[in-house]
């Protein structure tokens, strides 16, 4: 089901941030997502927001009518030695109540469309929990293909978690020199 009409898509702001930060918080405490342990605070987010925009990269947020936000994506590089410049990794999350209304989907098309405009070539997804069919079928639906799989490298909430590795290819991919 898709609540897309009752959600829009906008470039974050600062004044995100405080939302942002809870939405995450939550994931964090109660997901398989993120391999962080205690949810960053505020400040911390703050500055992994600048550190995305002093890249020139998108951080998304779709906003419910009421204009308060339910979910963010954004893009980072993927790992930040030079050979990796034109691959970036994507982020994801939605609060609670808004799962699968469409959101996710929206978002991460939004990201892959101004990545790939950005002429970055490639986009990871880096899924924890393999059990996550959710994230995998979302990334599957918009061109990303499973290409590996880390058994067993996190260690949350009493188990050992896997991590799933999809990629997609933004504009040309490698079928030309960037």
């Amino acid at each position: 089901m898709s609540d897309e009409a009752a959600f829009s898509l906008r470039d974050a702001t600062a004044a995100d941030i405080p939302t942002i930060t809870r939405i995450y918080a939550h994931h964090v405490r109660c997901g398989l997502a993120s391999f962080e342990d205690d949810p960053p605070s505020e400040t911390e987010m703050a500055h992994r927001f600048a550190d995305v925009g002093m890249r020139g990269l998108p951080w998304l947020v779709a906003a419910a009518g009421d204009g308060t936000v339910r979910g963010y994506a954004y893009a980072m590089p993927y790992r930040l030695r030079s050979a990796y410049r034109y691959t970036l990794e994507d982020s994801i999350y939605v609060a609670p109540d808004w799962l699968r209304r469409g959101m996710g989907g929206a978002l991460l098309a939004r990201l892959v469309e101004r990545c790939a405009a950005a002429n970055y070539r490639q986009m990871v997804a880096v899924i924890g929990d393999s059990a996550n069919e959710p994230s995998i079928r979302l990334h599957g639906s918009l061109g990303f293909d499973r290409v590996g799989l880390l058994p067993s490298v996190g260690f949350r909430h009493g188990r050992w978690i896997d991590c799933v590795l999809m990629q997609r290819h933004l504009g040309p991919g490698d079928a030309s020199l960037p």
